[in-house]
Protein backbone atom coordinates (compact mmCIF):
# COMPACT_ATOMS: atom_id res chain seq x y z
CA UNK A 1 0.00 0.00 0.00
CA UNK A 2 1.45 3.67 -0.58
CA UNK A 3 0.59 6.94 0.14
CA UNK A 4 0.32 8.65 -3.14
CA UNK A 5 0.54 7.57 -6.60
CA UNK A 6 0.18 9.32 -10.45
CA UNK A 7 -1.75 8.66 -12.68
CA UNK A 8 -2.08 10.02 -16.43
CA UNK A 9 -4.55 9.57 -19.24
CA UNK A 10 -3.21 10.55 -23.41
CA UNK A 11 -4.32 10.32 -26.47
CA UNK A 12 -5.44 12.51 -29.36
CA UNK A 13 -7.59 15.72 -28.15
CA UNK A 14 -11.04 15.16 -29.06
CA UNK A 15 -11.19 11.85 -28.00
CA UNK A 16 -12.51 12.26 -24.22
CA UNK A 17 -9.22 12.79 -22.78
CA UNK A 18 -10.46 15.24 -20.69
CA UNK A 19 -13.28 14.05 -19.38
CA UNK A 20 -11.55 10.33 -18.47
CA UNK A 21 -9.41 12.61 -15.95
CA UNK A 22 -12.70 14.27 -14.69
CA UNK A 23 -14.40 11.05 -13.90
CA UNK A 24 -11.45 9.27 -12.53
CA UNK A 25 -10.31 12.46 -10.51
CA UNK A 26 -14.06 13.47 -8.96
CA UNK A 27 -14.36 10.19 -7.96
CA UNK A 28 -11.20 9.93 -5.92
CA UNK A 29 -11.95 13.07 -4.42
CA UNK A 30 -15.64 11.70 -2.93
CA UNK A 31 -13.66 9.16 -1.58
CA UNK A 32 -11.27 11.72 0.42
CA UNK A 33 -7.98 11.37 -1.92
CA UNK A 34 -6.25 14.77 -2.15
CA UNK A 35 -5.43 15.52 -5.47
CA UNK A 36 -3.32 17.49 -7.85
CA UNK A 37 -4.20 17.41 -12.06
CA UNK A 38 -2.32 19.45 -15.02
CA UNK A 39 -3.27 18.97 -18.74
CA UNK A 40 -1.28 19.30 -21.16
CA UNK A 41 -3.56 20.08 -24.66
CA UNK A 42 -2.65 21.18 -27.60
CA UNK A 43 -3.94 24.97 -28.94
CA UNK A 44 -6.00 23.04 -31.63
CA UNK A 45 -9.32 22.75 -31.02
CA UNK A 46 -8.97 18.96 -32.20
CA UNK A 47 -6.11 16.72 -33.10
CA UNK A 48 -2.37 16.65 -31.51
CA UNK A 49 -1.28 15.21 -28.52
CA UNK A 50 -3.08 15.84 -25.04
CA UNK A 51 -2.92 14.23 -21.81
CA UNK A 52 -3.82 14.49 -18.13
CA UNK A 53 -2.02 14.02 -15.12
CA UNK A 54 -3.22 13.70 -11.61
CA UNK A 55 -1.40 13.06 -8.07
CA UNK A 56 -3.29 11.19 -6.02
CA UNK A 57 -2.48 11.29 -2.09
CA UNK A 58 -4.38 10.64 1.65
CA UNK A 59 -1.95 14.03 2.37
CA UNK A 60 -2.26 17.48 1.33
CA UNK A 61 -0.52 17.92 -2.15
CA UNK A 62 0.06 21.17 -4.36
CA UNK A 63 2.52 20.11 -6.94
CA UNK A 64 2.49 17.38 -10.06
CA UNK A 65 4.67 14.62 -9.15
CA UNK A 66 8.41 13.81 -10.76
CA UNK A 67 7.04 10.37 -12.02
CA UNK A 68 4.21 8.61 -13.04
CA UNK A 69 2.88 5.28 -11.98
CA UNK A 70 0.09 4.53 -14.12
CA UNK A 71 -0.06 5.40 -17.82
CA UNK A 72 -3.30 5.33 -19.79
CA UNK A 73 -2.81 5.73 -23.64
CA UNK A 74 -5.30 5.66 -26.20
CA UNK A 75 -2.04 5.87 -29.30
CA UNK A 76 1.50 4.90 -29.52
CA UNK A 77 2.21 8.80 -29.30
CA UNK A 78 1.45 8.71 -25.83
CA UNK A 79 3.55 6.03 -24.57
CA UNK A 80 6.39 7.79 -26.51
CA UNK A 81 5.59 10.87 -25.22
CA UNK A 82 5.36 9.87 -21.49
CA UNK A 83 7.00 7.20 -21.29
CA UNK A 84 10.70 8.19 -19.93
CA UNK A 85 7.85 9.40 -16.54
CA UNK A 86 7.09 6.29 -15.59
CA UNK A 87 8.54 4.88 -12.66
CA UNK A 88 10.40 1.43 -12.57
CA UNK A 89 7.53 -0.63 -11.24
CA UNK A 90 4.95 1.35 -13.11
CA UNK A 91 1.88 0.02 -15.78
CA UNK A 92 0.85 1.33 -19.04
CA UNK A 93 -2.75 0.31 -20.04
CA UNK A 94 -2.44 0.77 -23.67
CA UNK A 95 -5.22 0.40 -26.30
CA UNK A 96 -4.78 -3.40 -27.82
CA UNK A 97 -6.11 -1.58 -31.27
CA UNK A 98 -2.23 -0.04 -32.04
CA UNK A 99 -0.01 -2.80 -31.17
CA UNK A 100 1.45 -1.07 -28.39
CA UNK A 101 4.93 -1.10 -27.41
CA UNK A 102 7.04 -0.29 -25.10
CA UNK A 103 11.33 -0.38 -24.83
CA UNK A 104 12.18 -4.43 -24.16
CA UNK A 105 14.50 -3.49 -21.54
CA UNK A 106 12.17 -1.46 -19.33
CA UNK A 107 10.29 -3.11 -15.67
CA UNK A 108 7.52 -1.08 -16.86
CA UNK A 109 4.94 -3.70 -17.15
CA UNK A 110 2.50 -2.90 -20.55
CA UNK A 111 -1.10 -4.25 -19.89
CA UNK A 112 -2.64 -3.85 -23.06
CA UNK A 113 -6.82 -3.86 -23.14
CA UNK A 114 -9.22 -4.18 -25.78
CA UNK A 115 -10.81 -0.27 -25.03
CA UNK A 116 -12.29 0.13 -28.13
CA UNK A 117 -13.16 -3.58 -28.93
CA UNK A 118 -14.83 -3.51 -25.32
CA UNK A 119 -16.43 -0.11 -25.97
CA UNK A 120 -17.87 -1.18 -29.22
CA UNK A 121 -19.34 -4.55 -27.45
CA UNK A 122 -21.11 -1.97 -24.89
CA UNK A 123 -22.52 -0.68 -27.69
CA UNK A 124 -20.60 3.10 -28.60
CA UNK A 125 -16.83 3.52 -29.81
CA UNK A 126 -17.04 6.80 -27.68
CA UNK A 127 -17.23 4.80 -24.75
CA UNK A 128 -13.73 3.70 -24.66
CA UNK A 129 -12.78 6.15 -22.24
CA UNK A 130 -15.22 4.96 -19.95
CA UNK A 131 -13.62 1.16 -20.51
CA UNK A 132 -10.02 2.54 -19.74
CA UNK A 133 -11.99 3.98 -16.26
CA UNK A 134 -12.76 0.75 -15.53
CA UNK A 135 -9.39 -0.44 -16.11
CA UNK A 136 -7.45 1.85 -14.10
CA UNK A 137 -9.72 1.36 -10.92
CA UNK A 138 -9.06 -2.45 -11.16
CA UNK A 139 -5.45 -1.62 -11.11
CA UNK A 140 -5.63 0.59 -8.22
CA UNK A 141 -8.40 -2.35 -6.35
CA UNK A 142 -11.26 0.33 -6.51
CA UNK A 143 -14.91 -0.39 -5.79
CA UNK A 144 -16.53 0.23 -9.32
CA UNK A 145 -19.85 1.81 -7.33
CA UNK A 146 -17.85 5.14 -6.87
CA UNK A 147 -17.88 5.81 -10.29
CA UNK A 148 -22.27 5.47 -10.67
CA UNK A 149 -22.83 8.85 -8.65
CA UNK A 150 -20.25 10.68 -11.44
CA UNK A 151 -21.81 9.43 -14.29
CA UNK A 152 -25.25 10.35 -13.23
CA UNK A 153 -24.45 13.54 -12.64
CA UNK A 154 -22.56 13.69 -15.95
CA UNK A 155 -24.98 11.66 -18.18
CA UNK A 156 -28.17 12.02 -16.12
CA UNK A 157 -30.23 14.24 -18.83
CA UNK A 158 -29.55 11.98 -21.57
CA UNK A 159 -30.96 9.19 -19.55
CA UNK A 160 -30.67 5.71 -17.85
CA UNK A 161 -29.87 4.35 -20.66
CA UNK A 162 -26.74 5.80 -21.10
CA UNK A 163 -25.89 5.80 -17.70
CA UNK A 164 -26.05 2.22 -17.63
CA UNK A 165 -24.49 1.80 -21.06
CA UNK A 166 -21.16 3.83 -19.40
CA UNK A 167 -21.28 2.08 -16.24
CA UNK A 168 -21.30 -1.35 -18.27
CA UNK A 169 -18.10 0.12 -20.04
CA UNK A 170 -16.71 0.60 -16.88
CA UNK A 171 -17.39 -2.96 -15.71
CA UNK A 172 -15.71 -4.77 -19.33
CA UNK A 173 -12.77 -2.58 -18.40
CA UNK A 174 -12.55 -3.34 -14.75
CA UNK A 175 -13.24 -7.51 -15.55
CA UNK A 176 -10.87 -7.50 -18.31
CA UNK A 177 -7.87 -6.05 -16.51
CA UNK A 178 -8.91 -8.12 -13.27
CA UNK A 179 -8.35 -10.93 -15.02
CA UNK A 180 -4.74 -9.92 -16.25
CA UNK A 181 -3.82 -9.37 -12.90
CA UNK A 182 -3.29 -12.76 -11.33
CA UNK A 183 -0.16 -12.97 -12.77
CA UNK A 184 1.39 -9.59 -11.91
CA UNK A 185 3.21 -9.02 -8.67
CA UNK A 186 4.35 -5.43 -8.73
CA UNK A 187 0.70 -3.81 -8.05
CA UNK A 188 0.27 -0.35 -6.09
CA UNK A 189 -2.76 0.14 -4.16
CA UNK A 190 -3.39 3.05 -2.45
CA UNK A 191 -4.07 3.22 1.35
CA UNK A 192 -7.48 4.43 2.38
CA UNK A 193 -8.48 7.95 2.03
CA UNK A 194 -10.27 9.48 5.08
CA UNK A 195 -13.57 10.21 3.47
CA UNK A 196 -13.84 13.66 4.32
CA UNK A 197 -15.76 16.01 1.82
CA UNK A 198 -13.96 18.50 0.03
CA UNK A 199 -13.95 20.75 -3.06
CA UNK A 200 -12.25 19.90 -6.50
CA UNK A 201 -11.95 22.65 -8.56
CA UNK A 202 -9.58 24.50 -10.93
CA UNK A 203 -8.27 28.14 -10.07
CA UNK A 204 -10.62 29.70 -12.64
CA UNK A 205 -13.62 28.29 -10.70
CA UNK A 206 -12.62 29.18 -7.63
CA UNK A 207 -11.86 33.28 -8.98
CA UNK A 208 -15.64 33.15 -10.57
CA UNK A 209 -16.68 32.08 -7.48
CA UNK A 210 -14.98 34.51 -5.48
CA UNK A 211 -16.72 37.51 -7.62
CA UNK A 212 -20.35 35.96 -6.70
CA UNK A 213 -19.12 35.51 -2.66
CA UNK A 214 -18.17 39.61 -3.37
CA UNK A 215 -21.13 40.53 -4.86
CA UNK A 216 -20.18 40.65 -8.30
CA UNK A 217 -22.91 41.58 -10.84
CA UNK A 218 -21.43 42.32 -14.11
CA UNK A 219 -18.68 40.50 -16.18
CA UNK A 220 -17.92 41.66 -19.54
CA UNK A 221 -14.98 39.39 -20.86
CA UNK A 222 -13.61 38.35 -24.47
CA UNK A 223 -12.72 34.27 -24.51
CA UNK A 224 -9.05 33.39 -24.46
CA UNK A 225 -7.19 30.51 -22.92
CA UNK A 226 -6.46 29.90 -20.04
CA UNK A 227 -9.77 32.27 -18.68
CA UNK A 228 -12.33 31.51 -20.56
CA UNK A 229 -13.49 28.85 -17.85
CA UNK A 230 -14.06 32.53 -15.63
CA UNK A 231 -16.85 33.67 -18.07
CA UNK A 232 -18.07 30.41 -18.38
CA UNK A 233 -18.67 29.75 -14.76
CA UNK A 234 -20.37 32.82 -14.55
CA UNK A 235 -22.38 32.84 -17.56
CA UNK A 236 -24.56 30.36 -15.53
CA UNK A 237 -24.34 31.63 -12.28
CA UNK A 238 -24.52 35.39 -12.26
CA UNK A 239 -28.07 35.17 -13.53
CA UNK A 240 -28.91 33.32 -10.31
CA UNK A 241 -28.26 36.57 -8.31
CA UNK A 242 -29.26 38.97 -10.29
CA UNK A 243 -26.32 39.78 -12.78
CA UNK A 244 -25.45 38.84 -16.15
CA UNK A 245 -22.25 38.63 -18.89
CA UNK A 246 -21.60 40.03 -21.98
CA UNK A 247 -19.20 38.95 -24.17
CA UNK A 248 -17.61 41.52 -26.08
CA UNK A 249 -16.42 42.04 -29.02
CA UNK A 250 -12.63 42.76 -28.25
CA UNK A 251 -10.71 43.27 -24.76
CA UNK A 252 -10.66 46.82 -25.33
CA UNK A 253 -14.48 47.06 -25.16
CA UNK A 254 -14.39 44.42 -21.90
CA UNK A 255 -12.08 46.53 -19.75
CA UNK A 256 -13.93 50.01 -20.90
CA UNK A 257 -17.45 48.43 -20.32
CA UNK A 258 -16.22 46.91 -16.99
CA UNK A 259 -14.90 50.29 -16.17
CA UNK A 260 -18.19 51.90 -16.92
CA UNK A 261 -20.37 49.71 -14.90
CA UNK A 262 -18.28 50.12 -11.88
CA UNK A 263 -18.04 53.88 -11.71
CA UNK A 264 -22.12 53.10 -12.10
CA UNK A 265 -21.52 51.34 -8.83
CA UNK A 266 -22.03 47.62 -10.08
CA UNK A 267 -19.23 45.17 -8.60
CA UNK A 268 -17.96 44.48 -11.90
CA UNK A 269 -15.03 42.36 -13.14
CA UNK A 270 -13.16 41.22 -16.42
CA UNK A 271 -10.85 38.59 -17.02
CA UNK A 272 -8.33 37.95 -20.14
CA UNK A 273 -4.76 36.41 -21.02
CA UNK A 274 -1.39 38.65 -21.74
CA UNK A 275 -2.83 39.09 -25.64
CA UNK A 276 -5.97 40.60 -24.05
CA UNK A 277 -4.14 42.58 -21.14
CA UNK A 278 -2.14 43.71 -23.85
CA UNK A 279 -5.32 45.30 -25.19
CA UNK A 280 -6.57 46.92 -21.85
CA UNK A 281 -3.85 48.47 -20.95
CA UNK A 282 -4.70 52.52 -22.30
CA UNK A 283 -8.12 51.50 -20.54
CA UNK A 284 -6.38 50.04 -17.23
CA UNK A 285 -4.79 54.05 -17.49
CA UNK A 286 -8.33 55.33 -17.71
CA UNK A 287 -9.73 53.55 -14.45
CA UNK A 288 -6.05 55.08 -12.96
CA UNK A 289 -7.04 58.71 -13.68
CA UNK A 290 -10.55 58.75 -13.06
CA UNK A 291 -10.22 56.68 -9.85
CA UNK A 292 -12.94 54.21 -10.91
CA UNK A 293 -12.61 50.75 -9.31
CA UNK A 294 -12.30 47.57 -11.32
CA UNK A 295 -11.12 44.32 -11.00
CA UNK A 296 -9.03 42.44 -13.82
CA UNK A 297 -8.22 38.81 -13.91
CA UNK A 298 -4.52 37.98 -16.13
CA UNK A 299 -4.29 34.28 -16.86
CA UNK A 300 -0.69 34.04 -18.05
CA UNK A 301 0.09 31.93 -21.03
CA UNK A 302 3.74 30.92 -23.10
CA UNK A 303 3.92 34.52 -25.29
CA UNK A 304 5.12 36.46 -26.49
CA UNK A 305 2.13 37.46 -28.88
CA UNK A 306 0.19 34.09 -29.77
CA UNK A 307 2.87 32.53 -28.24
CA UNK A 308 2.61 29.07 -26.64
CA UNK A 309 -1.87 30.06 -25.75
CA UNK A 310 -1.96 26.72 -23.77
CA UNK A 311 0.90 26.31 -22.06
CA UNK A 312 2.67 27.49 -18.80
CA UNK A 313 4.75 30.49 -18.49
CA UNK A 314 4.97 33.94 -16.11
CA UNK A 315 6.07 36.29 -18.00
CA UNK A 316 3.45 39.23 -17.66
CA UNK A 317 5.22 40.44 -14.54
CA UNK A 318 6.28 43.60 -15.50
CA UNK A 319 4.12 43.92 -18.08
CA UNK A 320 0.77 44.03 -15.05
CA UNK A 321 3.13 46.89 -12.61
CA UNK A 322 4.82 48.71 -15.92
CA UNK A 323 2.31 48.16 -19.04
CA UNK A 324 0.26 51.10 -18.77
CA UNK A 325 1.68 54.74 -19.59
CA UNK A 326 2.00 57.44 -17.30
CA UNK A 327 1.99 56.44 -13.98
CA UNK A 328 -1.13 55.52 -11.26
CA UNK A 329 -2.19 53.51 -8.54
CA UNK A 330 -2.10 49.75 -8.81
CA UNK A 331 -2.48 46.30 -7.02
CA UNK A 332 -1.72 43.00 -8.75
CA UNK A 333 -2.46 40.11 -6.11
CA UNK A 334 -0.88 36.83 -7.28
CA UNK A 335 -2.76 33.67 -5.23
CA UNK A 336 -0.62 30.35 -5.06
CA UNK A 337 -3.49 28.09 -5.37
CA UNK A 338 -7.31 27.78 -6.05
CA UNK A 339 -8.20 28.66 -2.59
CA UNK A 340 -6.57 31.59 -2.61
CA UNK A 341 -7.50 32.52 -5.53
CA UNK A 342 -11.39 32.62 -4.41
CA UNK A 343 -10.41 34.56 -0.87
CA UNK A 344 -7.89 36.81 -3.07
CA UNK A 345 -11.01 37.76 -5.48
CA UNK A 346 -12.97 38.72 -2.52
CA UNK A 347 -10.19 41.01 -0.84
CA UNK A 348 -9.46 42.22 -4.57
CA UNK A 349 -13.17 43.96 -4.77
CA UNK A 350 -12.69 45.26 -1.70
CA UNK A 351 -9.46 46.75 -2.67
CA UNK A 352 -10.76 48.19 -5.54
CA UNK A 353 -13.40 50.06 -3.65
CA UNK A 354 -11.65 51.17 -0.94
CA UNK A 355 -8.85 52.68 -3.03
CA UNK A 356 -10.41 53.51 -5.96
CA UNK A 357 -7.62 51.77 -8.20
CA UNK A 358 -7.94 48.97 -11.10
CA UNK A 359 -6.70 45.91 -8.79
CA UNK A 360 -5.21 43.08 -10.93
CA UNK A 361 -5.75 39.31 -10.05
CA UNK A 362 -2.40 37.61 -11.62
CA UNK A 363 -2.54 33.46 -11.96
CA UNK A 364 -0.59 31.34 -14.46
CA UNK A 365 -1.81 28.38 -16.58
CA UNK A 366 -1.18 26.04 -14.19
CA UNK A 367 -3.28 27.51 -11.52
CA UNK A 368 -5.95 28.79 -14.01
CA UNK A 369 -6.69 25.21 -15.35
CA UNK A 370 -5.13 22.63 -13.11
CA UNK A 371 -7.63 21.07 -11.05
CA UNK A 372 -6.69 20.12 -7.18
CA UNK A 373 -8.45 19.74 -3.86
CA UNK A 374 -9.88 22.88 -2.04
CA UNK A 375 -10.64 22.76 1.60
CA UNK A 376 -14.47 23.75 2.72
CA UNK A 377 -14.64 27.48 2.01
CA UNK A 378 -15.59 29.50 4.52
CA UNK A 379 -18.03 32.13 4.41
CA UNK A 380 -17.71 33.97 7.36
CA UNK A 381 -14.59 34.80 6.27
CA UNK A 382 -16.26 37.02 3.71
CA UNK A 383 -16.65 40.81 4.50
CA UNK A 384 -17.56 43.11 2.08
CA UNK A 385 -16.47 46.96 1.97
CA UNK A 386 -17.13 49.58 -0.31
CA UNK A 387 -15.10 51.98 0.69
CA UNK A 388 -15.81 55.86 0.51
CA UNK A 389 -19.38 55.84 -0.88
CA UNK A 390 -21.89 58.50 0.22
CA UNK A 391 -25.01 58.67 0.17
CA UNK A 392 -25.90 62.29 1.33
CA UNK A 393 -23.67 65.19 -0.25
CA UNK A 394 -23.05 68.11 2.00
CA UNK A 395 -21.75 71.12 1.67
CA UNK A 396 -18.30 70.27 2.77
CA UNK A 397 -17.83 67.92 -0.29
CA UNK A 398 -19.00 70.57 -3.03
CA UNK A 399 -16.54 73.12 -4.65
CA UNK A 400 -17.46 77.10 -4.63
CA UNK A 401 -19.10 76.33 -8.07
CA UNK A 402 -21.51 74.09 -6.36
CA UNK A 403 -19.67 71.25 -7.69
CA UNK A 404 -19.42 67.45 -6.00
CA UNK A 405 -14.98 67.43 -5.04
CA UNK A 406 -15.10 64.13 -6.70
CA UNK A 407 -11.63 64.35 -7.11
CA UNK A 408 -11.05 66.22 -3.65
CA UNK A 409 -7.51 66.07 -2.37
CA UNK A 410 -7.54 63.79 0.75
CA UNK A 411 -4.74 62.98 3.29
CA UNK A 412 -4.86 59.06 2.57
CA UNK A 413 -5.17 60.26 -0.91
CA UNK A 414 -8.54 58.58 -1.76
CA UNK A 415 -11.35 60.89 -2.60
CA UNK A 416 -15.40 60.62 -1.66
CA UNK A 417 -17.04 58.87 -4.15
CA UNK A 418 -21.06 58.90 -5.19
CA UNK A 419 -23.16 56.41 -7.55
CA UNK A 420 -24.70 58.82 -10.39
CA UNK A 421 -27.97 60.23 -9.68
CA UNK A 422 -27.04 60.98 -6.28
CA UNK A 423 -28.55 64.28 -4.94
CA UNK A 424 -25.84 67.21 -5.62
CA UNK A 425 -23.09 64.78 -6.87
CA UNK A 426 -22.57 66.23 -10.32
CA UNK A 427 -18.83 66.13 -11.23
CA UNK A 428 -17.23 65.64 -14.28
CA UNK A 429 -15.01 62.48 -15.64
CA UNK A 430 -12.18 62.46 -17.76
CA UNK A 431 -9.42 61.16 -18.95
CA UNK A 432 -7.29 64.04 -19.53
CA UNK A 433 -5.67 65.61 -15.82
CA UNK A 434 -8.30 67.35 -13.81
CA UNK A 435 -9.07 69.82 -10.35
CA UNK A 436 -10.94 68.29 -7.64
CA UNK A 437 -14.50 68.49 -9.63
CA UNK A 438 -13.42 66.61 -13.06
CA UNK A 439 -12.78 70.03 -14.80
CA UNK A 440 -9.56 69.50 -17.06
CA UNK A 441 -6.79 71.40 -15.56
CA UNK A 442 -3.08 71.73 -16.88
CA UNK A 443 -2.27 74.24 -14.24
CA UNK A 444 1.05 73.16 -12.80
CA UNK A 445 0.07 73.34 -9.35
CA UNK A 446 -3.05 70.90 -9.61
CA UNK A 447 -1.24 68.78 -11.75
CA UNK A 448 1.29 68.08 -8.67
CA UNK A 449 -1.64 67.71 -6.22
CA UNK A 450 -3.66 65.20 -8.23
CA UNK A 451 -0.33 63.52 -8.67
CA UNK A 452 0.63 63.08 -5.27
CA UNK A 453 -3.00 62.62 -4.09
CA UNK A 454 -3.51 59.03 -6.22
CA UNK A 455 -0.01 57.51 -5.81
CA UNK A 456 0.01 58.16 -1.93
CA UNK A 457 -3.19 55.80 -1.31
CA UNK A 458 -1.71 52.64 -1.79
CA UNK A 459 1.18 53.99 0.97
CA UNK A 460 1.17 51.01 3.62
CA UNK A 461 -1.40 48.82 1.79
CA UNK A 462 -0.59 45.17 2.53
CA UNK A 463 -3.27 42.53 1.47
CA UNK A 464 -3.76 39.41 4.26
CA UNK A 465 0.12 37.37 3.59
CA UNK A 466 1.65 39.60 1.36
CA UNK A 467 4.00 37.12 1.27
CA UNK A 468 3.91 33.55 2.39
CA UNK A 469 6.98 33.10 4.89
CA UNK A 470 8.20 29.38 5.92
CA UNK A 471 11.38 30.34 7.92
CA UNK A 472 12.31 28.15 10.17
CA UNK A 473 16.60 29.53 10.18
CA UNK A 474 17.64 32.76 11.27
CA UNK A 475 20.73 31.76 9.46
CA UNK A 476 19.67 29.84 5.93
CA UNK A 477 21.90 28.59 3.59
CA UNK A 478 19.62 29.48 1.07
CA UNK A 479 16.33 31.68 0.80
CA UNK A 480 14.04 30.11 -2.00
CA UNK A 481 11.61 32.34 -3.49
CA UNK A 482 8.55 32.45 -5.94
CA UNK A 483 5.42 33.11 -7.26
CA UNK A 484 1.98 31.78 -8.31
CA UNK A 485 1.51 27.99 -8.24
CA UNK A 486 4.72 27.05 -8.12
CA UNK A 487 4.56 27.47 -4.26
CA UNK A 488 3.56 23.67 -4.00
CA UNK A 489 6.62 22.25 -5.77
CA UNK A 490 9.59 24.60 -4.36
CA UNK A 491 8.23 23.48 -0.84
CA UNK A 492 8.61 19.56 -1.94
CA UNK A 493 12.11 20.79 -3.66
CA UNK A 494 12.66 22.31 -0.04
CA UNK A 495 11.99 19.43 2.04
CA UNK A 496 14.69 17.32 -0.01
CA UNK A 497 17.31 19.78 0.01
CA UNK A 498 16.65 20.19 4.27
CA UNK A 499 17.08 16.62 3.88
CA UNK A 500 20.38 16.64 2.70
CA UNK A 501 21.21 19.07 5.65
CA UNK A 502 20.98 22.38 4.06
CA UNK A 503 19.00 24.88 5.98
CA UNK A 504 16.18 26.31 3.50
CA UNK A 505 13.93 28.94 3.96
CA UNK A 506 10.97 29.75 1.96
CA UNK A 507 9.18 33.05 0.79
CA UNK A 508 6.27 32.63 -1.99
CA UNK A 509 5.16 36.62 -3.18
CA UNK A 510 1.83 37.40 -3.03
CA UNK A 511 1.18 40.74 -3.12
CA UNK A 512 3.44 41.56 -6.19
CA UNK A 513 3.04 45.42 -6.30
CA UNK A 514 2.98 47.81 -4.41
CA UNK A 515 6.14 45.30 -3.28
CA UNK A 516 6.37 43.87 0.16
CA UNK A 517 10.14 45.10 0.42
CA UNK A 518 10.21 45.30 4.57
CA UNK A 519 9.09 41.48 4.68
CA UNK A 520 11.77 40.25 1.64
CA UNK A 521 14.23 42.46 2.67
CA UNK A 522 14.12 40.77 6.25
CA UNK A 523 14.12 37.54 4.51
CA UNK A 524 16.52 38.51 2.01
CA UNK A 525 19.29 38.92 4.99
CA UNK A 526 18.88 35.92 7.01
CA UNK A 527 20.02 34.20 4.10
CA UNK A 528 23.24 33.70 2.66
CA UNK A 529 21.75 32.92 -0.76
CA UNK A 530 18.83 33.48 -2.59
CA UNK A 531 17.22 31.69 -5.53
CA UNK A 532 14.19 32.87 -7.41
CA UNK A 533 12.06 30.61 -9.05
CA UNK A 534 10.08 31.31 -11.96
CA UNK A 535 8.63 30.21 -15.25
CA UNK A 536 9.63 32.96 -17.86
CA UNK A 537 13.38 33.85 -19.52
CA UNK A 538 14.62 37.22 -17.86
CA UNK A 539 13.92 36.79 -14.30
CA UNK A 540 11.47 39.39 -14.20
CA UNK A 541 10.40 38.40 -10.53
CA UNK A 542 13.85 38.88 -9.55
CA UNK A 543 14.66 41.78 -10.96
CA UNK A 544 11.82 43.06 -8.90
CA UNK A 545 12.93 41.93 -5.88
CA UNK A 546 16.59 43.50 -6.42
CA UNK A 547 14.47 46.51 -7.75
CA UNK A 548 12.35 47.32 -4.22
CA UNK A 549 15.36 46.04 -2.18
CA UNK A 550 18.77 46.93 -3.64
CA UNK A 551 19.66 43.09 -2.86
CA UNK A 552 21.84 42.38 -5.94
CA UNK A 553 24.33 40.13 -4.93
CA UNK A 554 23.15 37.27 -3.42
CA UNK A 555 19.90 36.89 -6.37
CA UNK A 556 20.63 34.41 -8.68
CA UNK A 557 17.36 32.75 -11.03
CA UNK A 558 16.16 29.63 -11.47
CA UNK A 559 14.40 29.52 -14.79
CA UNK A 560 12.03 27.67 -16.79
CA UNK A 561 10.32 28.83 -19.83
CA UNK A 562 9.87 25.94 -22.25
CA UNK A 563 5.70 25.28 -21.86
CA UNK A 564 6.20 22.92 -18.97
CA UNK A 565 5.43 23.43 -15.52
CA UNK A 566 8.34 22.97 -13.03
CA UNK A 567 8.89 19.31 -11.01
CA UNK A 568 10.46 19.11 -7.50
CA UNK A 569 13.17 17.15 -8.86
CA UNK A 570 13.78 19.97 -11.72
CA UNK A 571 13.88 22.69 -8.27
CA UNK A 572 16.26 20.09 -6.11
CA UNK A 573 18.74 19.33 -9.04
CA UNK A 574 19.36 22.98 -10.02
CA UNK A 575 19.34 24.60 -6.71
CA UNK A 576 21.88 21.39 -5.77
CA UNK A 577 24.11 22.59 -8.14
CA UNK A 578 24.32 26.43 -7.33
CA UNK A 579 25.05 25.95 -3.78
Amino acid sequence: MVKQLSWKVGGQQGEGIESTGEIFAIALNRLGYYLYGYRHFSSRIKGGHTNNKIRVSTENIQAISDDLDILVAFDQETIDFNFHELSDCGFVLADTKFNPSIPTDSSVTLLAVPFTDLATDVGALVMKNMVAVGASSALLGLDNSIFKEVITEIFGRKGQNIIDKNMQAIQAGYDFVEGKLKDVSNIKRLDPADGNNRMFMIGNDAIALGAVAAGCKFMAAYPITPASEIMEYLIKKLPQFGGTVIQTEDEIAACTMAIGANYAGVRTITASAGPGLSLMMEAIGLAGITETPVVIVNTQRGGPSTGLPTKQEQSDLMAMIYGTHGEIPKVVIAPSNSEEAFYDTVEAFNISEIYQCPVILLTDLQLSLGKQTVEKLDYNKISINRGKIIDEVTEANLSKGGYFKRYEVTPDGVSPRVFPGTKDGLHHVTGVEHDETGKPSENPTNRDEQMDKRLRKLDGLRITNAVIKDEPYQDADVLLVGFNSTYGVIKEARERLEADGIKVNQAHIRQVHPFPSDEVDTMINSANKVLVIENNATGQLANIIKMNTGQNRKITSVLKYDGNPFIPKEIYNRCKGLL
